[in-house]
């Protein structure tokens, strides 16, 4: 006999279990999860319902603490009881089947059927009261820690409660074109053709926006490599660094080689290196440069070690993207806000110095090397910018143009939410000749 299919209810809490109790990204957990769903739909249903959790985790446990009379101590269970909560706060799902479904979703923990009963049904009469409660808890209602919430406040005192807020939008889906198959109008011509809703977003020339999100399959020309999905801030990164024909350019930290190809439809003559440390994740710069046709050496290795597989030549242009705590993409990654630790930080920054100081041989006199961070944390930005060009006295800050973002002390940071893009942080060094 078959194996029942679970309840689309009780995947999300496993998903969830996997996050908070095990320590998995959101990713993964899905990816763990979802293929034992019967259909397209129930499995959409568990991904909105797992990333709305996740959004709202504080704001929701809050609530769920004035429900019960004791921490419930059961992951599964507890899981349960705030996707329930989330589906009667956040989503369009039908008050009963909301309640009925989570309960039944319990299964084996026959006990916890009353209990989640009871707590989803007084959450429903005494919602108002439940929310006024926690009004004045921070951490409850914007739903981050208490460690980011502080950091944020010192580094960004008139906009920290703006980049809360935005954290928790749900973010849009964003394209870019291959402007050597297609430049940005043909391509939303393209997708008016299709009935598909999309307009030309953020500073860059190739990003699209669409008015809904969607499977990639149902992108026109997207398996023929007419367009890729890449958020517009990193799609920056490309005509910032600027390669020209003949350039070996390096793209250290590369996975998943979405901005590799970038380099490559922004200068097909560039001569590409990627490099990234995680095999499984140098497979993918592959297949995303063989979807667009595209060439470049791409190698297994440390960024940090190019004594590995460095072949000694200099490169005109080096990018960067270096490994941070990606705080400036919690809108799409809110798993984030429970997996991160401030002690992270630190960490992360005397490897992002390392990385720097590592590297910066390997650019020619006469050359720029982009220091790029999804991070809007300041120790990992501007900081660690001006403390590497402390240490370095043939290495100069260059001028970013474009009129986005907000000027620091070195480099330029975007906010999530901001010209619809994800958090980005930006600096252009040069490498003095002589």
């Amino acid at each position: 006999m078959a194996e029942r299919a679970p309840n689309s209810r009780l995947a999300a809490a496993r998903v969830l279990t996997r996050v908070v109790e095990q320590g998995q990204s959101l990713t993964d957990a899905l990816a763990a999860e979802l293929p034992a769903l019967p259909n397209g739909r129930d499995r959409a249903f568990v991904q909105a319902l797992c990333f709305g959790v996740m959004r709202r985790y504080w704001q929701l446990d809050a609530i769920l603490a004035q429900l019960v009379r004791k921490p419930i101590q059961v992951a599964e269970v507890h899981m349960l009881a705030l996707a329930g909560l989330y589906q009667l706060s956040h989503m369009a799902v039908k008050p009963y089947a909301a309640v009925a479904e989570t309960v039944a979703a319990a299964g084996r923990h026959a006990w916890a059927k009353p209990l989640l009963n009871a707590v989803l049904r007084n959450y429903q009469r005494r919602r108002e009261e439940l929310e006024a409660a926690i009004a004045g808890d921070t951490v409850a209602t914007t739903s981050h820690p208490a460690w980011l919430i502080e950091r944020l406040r010192g580094d960004w005192p008139q906009q920290w409660q703006a980049i809360l807020e935005a954290n928790n939008q749900q973010p849009p889906m964003v394209l870019r074109a291959n402007r050597r198959r297609n430049d940005r109008d043909a391509y939303l011509a393209l997708l008016r053709q299709q009935e598909l809703a999309a307009e030309a977003a953020g500073p860059g020339q190739d990003a699209i926006v669409l008015g809904q999100p969607l499977d990639v399959a149902q992108l026109p020309g997207f398996a023929d490599g007419l367009v890729s999905v890449q958020d517009g801030a990193a799609q920056l990164a490309a005509p910032l660094l600027d390669p020209q024909p003949g350039d070996r350019v390096l793209d250290a930290c590369a996975a998943p080689g979405g901005k590799t190809a970038h380099l490559l439809e922004y200068c097909p003559q560039a001569l590409v290196t990627a490099v990234d440390v995680a095999p499984e994740r140098v497979q993918r710069i592959g297949e995303t440069l063989q979807r667009l046709n595209l060439a470049a050496t791409v190698a297994v290795g440390d960024a940090g070690r190019p004594q590995d597989w460095w072949d000694g030549q200099p490169f005109q242009r080096i990018l960067l993207d270096a490994p941070c705590s990606a705080t400036g993409v919690i809108r799409r990654h809110p798993d984030i806000k429970w997996l991160r630790r401030d002690s992270d930080i630190a960490t992360l920054a005397d490897t992002q110095g390392k990385l720097l100081d590592a590297l910066w041989p390997l650019l020619a006199p006469g050359g720029v090397l982009l220091y790029a961070t999804c991070s809007v944390l300041r120790e990992e930005n501007d900081r660690q910018v001006g403390r590497f060009l402390e240490r370095r006295n043939d290495a100069v800050e260059l001028p970013l143009a474009g009129a986005w973002g907000t000027a620091l002390a070195y480099g330029r940071q975007i906010l999530p939410g901001e010209q619809g893009m994800d958090g980005f942080y930006y600096a252009k060094l040069g490498k003095r000749d002589g």
